[in-house]
């Protein structure tokens, strides 16, 4: 079920409770598009993302946020990075995760180039999606890359402060080689700013 927005002097809002599969809850979103959604896990963000593309026109540039690819997460990926709609993909992934996750980093690098990754220290769940047409989509929520049957929210917008705050933080963070140390993913993530001293321990392991 799903319910506008009161003030018409607000971009257009919806709030949905997904009970269907991503198509049926988002809609056919475009400019000004806001949704908040409570789901039981019934799409991932991987479906979130391609739903979105399917609006858009033309190829997209994407960029996704992710703590770490569990090895039933790879596969997804490899959807996302082989699809020919994506014309630029930059990916920022938590810096534990040049390790376990080498393969499918070297692959999304490939694919994407040697400056399409940044590792940060990082647990946020974002995407952004721009098109040729100007339309700026932020997708964020508590879901994972993979299908997960409990419950989640999500939020899209599509222009807007958020999304351009999203890849203004992007664009400032330095490519750190596979070789590079956590106390260099410390500074890229700016934690240094609120946290004096070295990185803390356990992001030492």
């Amino acid at each position: 079920r799903a319910r506008a927005g009161d003030s018409p002097a607000r971009r257009r809002a919806t709030t949905v409770e997904s009970f269907a599969s991503v198509e049926i809850c988002l809609g056919r979103v475009g400019a000004g598009s806001s949704i908040f959604a409570m789901t039981r896990g019934q799409w991932s963000m991987i479906d979130a993302i391609l739903h979105v593309i399917g609006c858009c026109t033309g190829p997209v540039d994407l960029s996704l946020w992710t703590w770490t690819v569990a090895s039933y997460e790879v596969e997804v990926l490899t959807r996302l990075r082989l699809d020919d709609r994506i014309r630029t993909g930059t990916l920022i992934i938590d810096t534990g995760a040049r390790t376990k996750n080498a393969s499918i980093i070297a692959d999304w690098q490939h694919s994407y180039g040697p400056r399409s990754v940044r590792y940060v220290v990082n647990h946020a769940k974002i995407a952004t999606i721009a098109d040729q047409g100007g339309l700026r989509f932020l997708l964020r929520g508590s879901m994972n890359l993979n299908f997960n049957p409990r419950f989640e929210q999500f939020d899209l917008t599509e222009g807007g402060e958020d999304f351009t705050l999203v890849r203004e933080i992007e664009e400032t963070l330095p490519v750190i080689p596979a070789s590079g140390t956590i106390a260099e993913a410390w500074s890229a993530s700016k934690l240094t700013a609120q946290i004096s001293g070295a990185p803390p321990e356990r992001y030492l392991c």
